[in-house]
């Protein structure tokens, strides 16, 4: 396989109760791995039973799951999150049964609460799951997505600004938690998500594939705040962001892992065209890394 010469592999994120039924479907359109995403809780399902049912469907064919992900607010443990630390815990437990050794999702926070309010029960929370990851050889990483909030209120997630990031490393100092990181989220706030990659690629675990426009003739004339929409999500090849320096950068830091298509953001490659975008974005990803390896003389 052209990612295991190039260090990089190229997939694609399945809803975790699809993916027996789903995978199997999308197999053969080139993608190498999969990243399996519940949303608030695994709910009743078995994993090591759904793990067996994965390895048949996928056959002999060289495809691999890249991570098993949880988004709820695991600082809360309250209403549809309630069982978000424990579906953590329980992903944890079961991630070699599915070959992978990376758990992600949001860090979460305390609902309305500004960012350093929610350090302490992050630490507890985030503290016994570093253990318990540490313990099952497993790495813990963080979706950067800000759901919505900002540093002073929000009711999803604290780990979507590198100022956050640094009080989250310093209170959880282990090397089994990093970030779950992608351009997108960066660019949408307004950062340049290159240099920030460059400084922070050592912490990062694993990449989501979803890029963002930035329609900055709006941003100049109306602000964010106006009621012009100022920036999209979009498949990678189709926003702003250069995937070859996204690329260059995590190999220079020593990346590898698989950069994962986040799809059903993108207003143009949408409802019946996903698959489209989603088959365009990983051609578009597999030029950036370069989908040709030739060996060297002898």
């Amino acid at each position: 396989m052209i990612g295991d010469y190039m260090g990089i592999q190229i997939g694609t994120m399945v809803a975790g109760q699809d993916a027996v039924r789903v995978i199997p479907q999308i197999a053969g359109h080139g993608f190498e791995t999969f990243n399996l995403s519940f949303w608030q809780t695994t709910g009743k399902i078995d994993l090591a039973e759904m793990a067996i049912h994965l390895r048949e469907g996928m056959g002999d064919r060289d495809l691999s799951i890249s991570a098993l992900s949880i988004y709820g607010n695991p600082l809360m443990g309250t209403g549809d999150s309630a069982d978000t630390v424990a579906s953590w815990e329980r992903l944890i437990d079961h991630a070699h049964d599915f070959g992978t050794d990376l758990v992600t999702g949001f860090a979460g926070r305390l609902n309305g609460r500004p960012i350093e309010e929610s350090m302490p029960r992050f630490a507890d929370v985030f503290g016994e799951l570093a253990r318990r990851a540490e313990y099952r050889g497993v790495r813990l990483a963080f979706e950067n997505c800000d759901m919505g909030g900002n540093w002073e209120t929000g009711d999803w997630n604290i780990a979507h600004n590198p100022a956050a990031w640094e009080r989250m490393f310093n209170a959880v100092p282990s090397d089994h938690i990093g970030l779950e990181w992608e351009p997108c989220h960066q660019l949408v706030n307004l950062i340049e998500p290159i240099p920030q990659l460059r400084k922070w690629a050592n912490k990062v675990f694993h990449v989501h594939g979803k890029d963002a426009t930035i329609a900055w003739d709006v941003v100049r004339e109306e602000g964010i705040h106006g009621p012009r929409s100022f920036a999209w999500h979009r498949m990678p090849g189709f926003g702003d962001t250069n995937w070859t320096d996204i690329m260059t950068i995590l190999r220079q830091a020593g990346y590898r892992g698989s950069i994962d298509i986040e799809g059903g953001h993108d207003p143009v490659y949408n409802g019946e065209l996903e698959m489209t975008g989603q088959a365009l974005a990983l051609s578009y990803l597999k030029r950036c890394r370069g989908d040709v390896f030739v060996p060297n003389p002898t």
